[in-house]
């Protein structure tokens, strides 16, 4: 395995996590590269990022999770998830299609049903399921807590 270390992005690398956001199709919005922690490899390059955005003063949500096709399957996800989750207060959100929910509750995160989201969820996975509907796909959005 190839090693790795958690640290925070730096301004330099703004852009890049804006091009790894694209690359892997995540939604762009709220990029604040402040909020950022990188995984990067052993000659300190980045190959993985995750946040913690905040909806407000009490929505904090793990989100921006991204790592490089070459690099997945190496456990960088799973230390990016780890750390965030170690220095989030609680309680901390995400959104994720349906198929990547199994990967999050071993980290404590339980889906919940739309009456007890915080209204920013409700109306994103409103939105979401309306997409879903229309674009005929097998995945939907699930929003997820951890306490």
């Amino acid at each position: 395995m190839d090693k790795f270390h958690i640290r925070p992005a730096r301004e330099s690398e703004s852009g890049q996590i804006k091009e790894l956001i694209h690359l892997t199709g995540i939604n762009p919005m709220g990029l604040d590269w402040k909020r950022f922690i990188v995984a990067a490899n052993d000659r300190d390059k980045m190959i993985g990022i995750g946040q913690l955005k905040p909806h407000g003063k009490e929505i904090l949500e793990l989100a921006s999770l991204a790592v490089y096709p070459e690099y997945r399957g190496k456990g960088v996800a799973r230390a990016i998830i780890k750390h965030l989750i170690t220095i989030g207060p609680r309680p901390m959100y995400l959104m994720c299609e349906s198929s990547l929910g199994a990967l999050y509750e071993k980290f404590g995160f339980r889906s919940m049903e739309h009456d007890e989201m915080p209204r920013y969820f409700q109306r994103i996975s409103k939105l979401a399921g309306l997409a879903a509907t229309l674009s005929r796909r097998d995945q939907f959005l699930l929003i997820m807590k951890l306490q």
